[in-house]
Protein backbone atom coordinates (compact mmCIF):
# COMPACT_ATOMS: atom_id res chain seq x y z
CA UNK A 1 0.00 0.00 0.00
CA UNK A 2 1.48 3.35 -0.98
CA UNK A 3 1.84 6.15 1.52
CA UNK A 4 -0.18 9.33 0.97
CA UNK A 5 2.09 12.33 0.38
CA UNK A 6 0.62 15.69 1.38
CA UNK A 7 3.28 18.15 0.29
CA UNK A 8 5.17 18.35 -3.04
CA UNK A 9 8.48 18.61 -1.14
CA UNK A 10 7.87 15.10 0.22
CA UNK A 11 7.54 13.73 -3.32
CA UNK A 12 10.63 15.65 -4.46
CA UNK A 13 12.69 14.47 -1.46
CA UNK A 14 11.76 10.84 -2.07
CA UNK A 15 12.32 11.04 -5.83
CA UNK A 16 15.72 12.70 -5.31
CA UNK A 17 16.76 9.92 -2.92
CA UNK A 18 15.70 7.29 -5.47
CA UNK A 19 17.42 9.19 -8.30
CA UNK A 20 20.70 9.46 -6.35
CA UNK A 21 20.64 5.74 -5.48
CA UNK A 22 19.92 4.74 -9.08
CA UNK A 23 22.45 7.20 -10.50
CA UNK A 24 25.21 5.95 -8.19
CA UNK A 25 24.38 2.34 -9.00
CA UNK A 26 24.32 3.06 -12.74
CA UNK A 27 27.60 4.97 -12.75
CA UNK A 28 29.31 2.41 -10.52
CA UNK A 29 28.14 -0.64 -12.46
CA UNK A 30 27.97 0.89 -15.96
CA UNK A 31 30.49 3.67 -16.19
CA UNK A 32 29.57 6.44 -18.60
CA UNK A 33 32.75 7.83 -20.12
CA UNK A 34 36.18 7.63 -18.52
CA UNK A 35 36.02 10.56 -16.11
CA UNK A 36 34.63 10.28 -12.60
CA UNK A 37 32.05 12.87 -11.54
CA UNK A 38 34.53 15.18 -9.81
CA UNK A 39 36.97 15.18 -12.73
CA UNK A 40 34.13 15.80 -15.19
CA UNK A 41 32.74 18.73 -13.19
CA UNK A 42 36.17 20.32 -12.58
CA UNK A 43 37.14 20.08 -16.24
CA UNK A 44 33.75 21.46 -17.25
CA UNK A 45 34.12 24.41 -14.86
CA UNK A 46 37.62 25.25 -16.07
CA UNK A 47 36.67 24.79 -19.72
CA UNK A 48 33.54 26.93 -19.43
CA UNK A 49 34.94 29.73 -17.25
CA UNK A 50 38.63 29.81 -18.10
CA UNK A 51 41.59 29.27 -15.84
CA UNK A 52 40.79 29.10 -12.17
CA UNK A 53 42.62 28.76 -8.89
CA UNK A 54 42.08 26.00 -6.37
CA UNK A 55 40.48 28.38 -3.88
CA UNK A 56 37.92 29.61 -6.45
CA UNK A 57 37.12 26.03 -7.46
CA UNK A 58 36.68 25.03 -3.82
CA UNK A 59 34.27 27.92 -3.32
CA UNK A 60 32.35 27.08 -6.51
CA UNK A 61 31.87 23.45 -5.52
CA UNK A 62 31.55 24.17 -1.79
CA UNK A 63 34.38 21.77 -0.93
CA UNK A 64 37.53 22.00 1.15
CA UNK A 65 40.61 23.34 -0.60
CA UNK A 66 42.42 20.09 0.29
CA UNK A 67 39.76 18.05 -1.54
CA UNK A 68 39.96 20.22 -4.67
CA UNK A 69 43.79 20.17 -4.48
CA UNK A 70 43.81 16.35 -4.54
CA UNK A 71 41.31 16.24 -7.38
CA UNK A 72 43.13 18.82 -9.49
CA UNK A 73 46.50 17.15 -8.78
CA UNK A 74 45.05 13.98 -10.31
CA UNK A 75 43.88 15.95 -13.36
CA UNK A 76 47.31 17.52 -13.68
CA UNK A 77 49.02 14.13 -13.38
CA UNK A 78 46.85 12.81 -16.23
CA UNK A 79 47.76 15.81 -18.37
CA UNK A 80 44.22 17.26 -18.41
CA UNK A 81 45.16 20.59 -16.79
CA UNK A 82 48.33 22.59 -16.29
CA UNK A 83 49.37 25.28 -13.82
CA UNK A 84 49.72 28.95 -14.65
CA UNK A 85 51.84 30.67 -11.98
CA UNK A 86 50.46 33.82 -10.36
CA UNK A 87 52.91 36.64 -11.12
CA UNK A 88 52.07 38.44 -7.83
CA UNK A 89 52.26 35.38 -5.57
CA UNK A 90 54.84 32.75 -6.43
CA UNK A 91 52.99 30.11 -4.38
CA UNK A 92 49.60 30.62 -6.07
CA UNK A 93 48.57 29.36 -9.48
CA UNK A 94 45.59 28.94 -11.74
CA UNK A 95 44.65 25.82 -13.63
CA UNK A 96 43.99 25.76 -17.37
CA UNK A 97 42.61 22.84 -19.38
CA UNK A 98 44.95 21.16 -21.89
CA UNK A 99 44.04 19.94 -25.37
CA UNK A 100 43.99 16.42 -23.96
CA UNK A 101 41.71 17.53 -21.12
CA UNK A 102 39.37 19.31 -23.54
CA UNK A 103 39.20 16.21 -25.76
CA UNK A 104 38.50 13.96 -22.77
CA UNK A 105 35.83 16.35 -21.51
CA UNK A 106 34.16 16.50 -24.94
CA UNK A 107 34.16 12.70 -25.23
CA UNK A 108 32.66 12.27 -21.76
CA UNK A 109 30.13 15.03 -22.32
CA UNK A 110 28.95 13.29 -25.49
CA UNK A 111 28.67 9.92 -23.72
CA UNK A 112 26.67 11.49 -20.88
CA UNK A 113 24.46 13.38 -23.31
CA UNK A 114 23.73 10.19 -25.25
CA UNK A 115 22.80 8.35 -22.03
CA UNK A 116 20.42 11.10 -20.89
CA UNK A 117 18.91 11.37 -24.37
CA UNK A 118 18.35 7.61 -24.34
CA UNK A 119 16.58 7.79 -20.96
CA UNK A 120 14.36 10.65 -22.15
CA UNK A 121 13.64 9.31 -25.64
CA UNK A 122 9.95 8.70 -24.88
CA UNK A 123 9.38 12.12 -23.29
CA UNK A 124 7.81 14.89 -25.37
CA UNK A 125 10.26 17.69 -26.21
CA UNK A 126 8.33 20.20 -24.08
CA UNK A 127 8.57 17.87 -21.03
CA UNK A 128 12.32 17.52 -21.57
CA UNK A 129 12.67 21.30 -21.85
CA UNK A 130 10.61 21.94 -18.71
CA UNK A 131 12.47 19.26 -16.73
CA UNK A 132 15.79 20.83 -17.71
CA UNK A 133 14.58 24.29 -16.69
CA UNK A 134 13.23 23.08 -13.34
CA UNK A 135 16.33 21.01 -12.57
CA UNK A 136 18.53 24.01 -13.39
CA UNK A 137 16.40 26.22 -11.15
CA UNK A 138 16.63 23.67 -8.34
CA UNK A 139 20.43 23.37 -8.70
CA UNK A 140 20.84 27.19 -8.48
CA UNK A 141 19.37 27.09 -4.95
CA UNK A 142 22.56 25.45 -3.75
CA UNK A 143 24.90 28.00 -5.36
Amino acid sequence: MSEKIDHPAETIELELAILMRRFLAATTNKKIGTLDRSAYLLLHQISSNGSSGVKALAEEFQLDISTISRQTASLEQKGYVYRIPDPQDGRAYSLQITESGAAELASNKQARYERVAELLRDWPAEDQQKFGELLSKFNRIFA
